[in-house]
C-alpha cells in the first residue's frame, strides 16, 4: 500500500514539474523566435532598395573590374549581398566609402548593410547588429622575398615595422601578438603594399585571401611562416541595431547559400574574375578620365558658390551694424579654423541626423563651397581695402550711393588684385577636393585608390594621377594668366 502511494506521489510531482517547466520555456521559445518585419525591412521593402556600404579596394572581397567594356563592383561579398536584396524582393545598390566610414555610415542611416569583409569585435557589436560569419579567414604576414627567414615566429617582430589597416582585427591582432612590433595603421592595403615595397614597412598583416592575391601578383613579396595564437576570424554582415526581422533574413541567406555550396562558387568566380589579365589602359584607363571630370566638376562648384558667398562674407564683415559683422567673423574664423575633412565629415553625417538625406557628391561640392567661401572672403575683403579712398569720396560726391559706390567703382578696381589670388584658391581647391574621396565621391583620387586595389599595382596609379593634377594645374595657371593680362 505504501509503495503505490508512494509511487502515486512521484508520478504526481513529476507531472507537476513537466507543467512548470512547459510554462517557462514557452516565453523563452516566443522570444528566440524573430518577428516576420520590423521598422527597418518594411522601409527598405517600401523603397525598393537596399543600399550596402562597401570599401571596394579589397579583392577578391569586393573590388571594380571592367567586364564587357562597363565598369561593376565584383567580388564574393557583393554577390552575397544581391542575394539578400534578391531573397528579401529589393534591389541591391552599392555605396563605396572608405572603411573607416562604413559604421558611421551605417548608423547615420546612409547604408542598410555593410558586407566588407568585416569581423565583429566587442566594440563593434556595442555599436552595429551582426549576422552570423559566412566565412572564416586566417591571418598572414606579408613580407620581401628573402626575408621570409628572418620571420618565423611572432617574436621576431620586435622593433620592426608592421602594417595594419586602421580599424580592423589584424591592427589588433598586431597589437596583441606581435611582441615589441611596432604597428603603424593605414587606410587601404594598397598604400601598406607600397610601403613596404619602398621598406619603410617590414611587414604587413592582412586577411589570407588578400594575402594570397598580392604574392600571386608580386614575385617580390612573399608570407612569412608566422602562426598566431587568434589566427581564425570570422567575417559577418552588419545590420543597424533594432532590427531582428532584417538581421534574420540576412542570416537566411548566408545559411542557405552556405549550405547548398553557392558561396563557395562566388568565391572561385571572384578569384577567376580578380586574376584574369587585361592590358592596363583598356581595363583602368576610364577611370582616371571618370575621376578627372569629377573632380574638375567639383572644383569649378566650389570656387563659383565659395566666390560669391565669400563676396557677401566680405561685405557683411564691412557693414556698420556688429551683429552682421559678427556672425561674419565667427563664419570665417571656423571654417578657416577647422579642417576640410572635418567639414566633410559634418556635412555629410550631419544632414543625415536632422533627417536630411543629401548625396556624398552633394556633401562634398557643399563643403568645398563652404570652405573656400571663407577663403575667398578675406581675398576680396583684402582686394575692396586695396582701392584708394579717394575712389570712394569721388564717386560720392558724384552723387552716387554707397552701394553704387561698390558695385560701379570699388569692385571693378578691386578684380586686378583678387584675381590673382582668386587663381591660387582655385588650384588649391582642385588638389584639396581630393579629400572627399573619403566619403565615396568618385574623384581622381578615389578613382586611383580603386585602380590599386584592381590591379594590385600600387604605384603607377598614383604617378598617373600626380601628371593629371600636374597638367590641371599647369592649365589653369595659363588660363588665369591670360585673364590677368586682359
Amino acid at each position: 500500500m505504501k509503495t503505490k502511494k508512494h509511487h502515486l506521489l512521484i508520478w504526481v510531482l513529476l507531472c507537476l514539474t513537466l507543467l512548470v517547466s512547459s510554462i517557462a520555456i514557452a516565453p523563452q521559445q516566443e522570444t528566440a523566435a524573430a518577428p516576420k518585419t520590423d521598422a527597418k525591412l518594411t522601409a527598405i521593402k517600401k523603397r525598393g532598395y537596399m543600399v550596402l556600404g562597401v570599401s571596394a579596394d579589397y579583392p577578391p572581397y569586393e573590388f571594380h573590374k571592367t567586364i564587357n567594356g562597363e565598369d561593376k563592383v565584383v567580388g564574393f561579398d557583393i554577390d552575397l549581398a544581391r542575394q539578400v536584396a534578391k531573397d528579401i524582393g529589393v534591389e541591391l545598390r552599392i555605396k563605396e566609402l572608405g572603411f573607416d566610414s562604413l559604421l558611421g555610415s551605417l548608423k547615420t542611416g546612409k547604408v542598410d548593410m555593410i558586407v566588407s569583409a568585416m569581423t565583429p569585435t566587442p566594440e563593434r557589436e556595442k555599436e552595429v547588429a551582426f549576422s552570423q560569419p559566412y566565412l572564416t579567414v586566417a591571418q598572414k604576414v606579408i613580407v620581401r622575398k628573402g626575408e621570409e627567414n628572418k620571420y618565423r615566429s611572432v617574436m621576431a617582430f620586435k622593433g620592426q615595422k608592421v602594417g595594419v589597416q586602421k580599424q580592423t582585427t589584424q591592427e589588433q591582432t598586431a597589437k596583441d601578438e606581435l611582441s615589441g612590433a611596432k604597428v603603424v595603421s593605414l587606410e587601404k592595403v594598397t598604400d601598406l603594399i607600397l610601403n613596404l615595397q619602398q621598406k619603410k614597412l617590414n611587414a604587413v598583416v592582412v586577411e589570407a585571401p588578400v594575402a594570397n592575391a598580392y604574392v600571386q601578383t608580386n614575385k617580390a613579396l612573399t608570407l612569412a611562416n608566422v602562426k598566431f595564437t587568434n589566427a581564425d576570424y570570422g567575417c559577418a554582415v552588419a545590420v543597424a541595431k533594432g532590427a531582428p526581422a532584417y538581421l534574420a533574413n540576412v542570416n537566411k541567406t548566408i545559411k542557405t547559400v552556405q549550405k547548398n555550396g553557392q558561396f563557395a562558387k562566388w568565391q572561385k568566380t571572384a578569384n577567376t574574375l580578380m586574376f584574369s589579365k587585361q592590358n592596363f589602359w583598356q581595363a583602368y584607363g576610364s577611370y582616371f578620365l571618370k575621376g578627372t571630370g569629377i573632380t574638375i566638376v567639383l572644383t569649378i562648384l566650389g570656387v563659383f558658390f565659395g566666390s560669391l558667398l565669400g563676396t557677401l562674407l566680405a561685405l557683411m564683415k564691412r557693414a556698420k551694424n556688429k551683429l552682421i559683422k559678427g556672425i561674419a567673423v565667427v563664419y570665417i574664423q571656423y571654417f578657416r579654423g577647422t579642417p576640410l575633412l572635418v567639414q566633410v565629415f559634418m556635412i555629410y553625417f550631419g544632414t543625415q541626423v536632422i533627417h536630411l538625406n543629401v548625396s556624398a557628391f552633394a556633401s562634398a561640392a557643399l563643403a568645398l563651397s563652404l570652405n573656400s567661401g571663407a577663403y575667398v572672403s578675406e581675398v576680396i575683403r583684402s582686394g575692396i581695402q586695396s582701392v584708394a579712398k579717394g575712389q570712394s569720396e569721388a564717386a560720392r560726391s558724384l552723387g552716387l550711393s554707397s552701394k553704387q559706390t561698390m558695385r560701379l567703382v570699388v569692385l571693378p578696381q578691386a578684380v586686378k588684385t583678387i584675381l590673382p589670388a582668386l587663381g591660387n584658391e582655385f588650384i588649391s581647391l582642385l588638389k584639396e577636393s581630393a579629400i572627399v574621396s573619403v566619403i565615396g565621391v568618385g574623384e581622381l583620387m578615389f578613382q586611383t585608390s580603386v585602380v590599386q586595389g584592381s590591379s594590385f599595382k600600387p604605384f603607377l596609379p598614383l604617378v598617373i594621377a600626380s601628371l593629371i593634377y600636374f597638367a590641371l594645374t599647369l592649365i589653369l595657371s595659363l588660363v588665369l594668366r591670360v585673364f590677368e593680362k586682359n
